[in-house]
């Protein structure tokens, strides 16, 4: 069928993603993730602070459009910019494909996930260790695009000074969504009711329409969230190095 769907990873020096599009909006996507990274790798070799700042910092002149939509998200989340990456890079792929004519188009960038849909999608929420397991949320279609993004202290590679299992966001856009996960995950240190309950209150900024916390045997929400259901998570579905 012309309009069936296509599952793609793509894997570029550190970002493992996975594209969910028909067949002919992939390579499209294919091609703003590289370009993306190769935006943002040149200007870290101008400005090689810009990696490594863990709190916003201040960008030269002319800096590009995606490197000044990572600065402003890692401002309104207090975080440094690097936090944004990689649903920098999921949104500017899925703005690529959408602006090309997509009607349904998802890159998955290790957990950071940035969706324009026209039919229903499941999203598993993968919360390692946690007993708190095989949660997922069903998302419906609705108009543009959103993100929905995940950090945690116990899974995977990227940088957090928390304890978090799950540390959800959904967002307008996935450089707010990927800044914002980092900072609601940050604030979970030890786990408790009320810790979690504090972080998540601390994160519901203008443009977070929910948030969601799966620390151990604790599951905290805010905001508005799509419906949580249970699903197996097939971790070969995971997009990771």
């Amino acid at each position: 069928m012309a309009n069936s769907l296509i599952r793609k990873q793509v894997r570029l020096k550190e970002t493992f993603a996975t594209v969910i599009a028909t067949a002919d909006f992939v390579e499209l996507a294919e091609q703003a993730i590289a370009a993306t990274r190769a935006t943002i790798e040149s200007y870290i070799d101008h400005q090689p602070h810009f990696r490594t700042a863990l709190e916003p910092v201040l960008l030269e002149a002319g800096a590009p459009e995606v490197i000044r939509r990572m600065d402003i998200a890692a401002r309104r989340a207090g975080v440094g910019p690097m936090a944004a990456v990689a649903g920098a890079i999921a949104q500017v792929a899925v703005e690529a494909m959408v602006g090309a004519g997509a009607a349904h188009a998802i890159v998955d960038n290790g957990g950071d996930i940035v969706l324009s849909i026209d039919r229903a999608v499941t999203v598993g929420i993968f919360t390692g260790p946690a007993k708190i397991q095989d949660i997922a949320l069903r998302v419906e279609p609705r108009p543009g695009i959103f993100s929905i993004c995940t950090s945690s202290g116990t899974v995977g590679h990227s940088l957090s000074f928390g304890r978090a299992d799950a540390a959800t966001v959904i967002a307008a856009d996935g450089f707010l969504a990927d800044a914002m996960a980092t900072a609601l995950g940050n604030r979970i240190k030890t786990g408790v009711e009320k810790e979690i309950e504090q972080a998540i209150l601390a994160s519901l900024i203008d443009g977070v329409e929910g948030l969601l916390v799966v620390a151990g045997e604790r599951l905290g929400m805010g905001g508005t969230l799509p419906e949580i259901v249970r699903a197996h998570i097939d971790t070969q579905l995971i997009s990771q190095g």
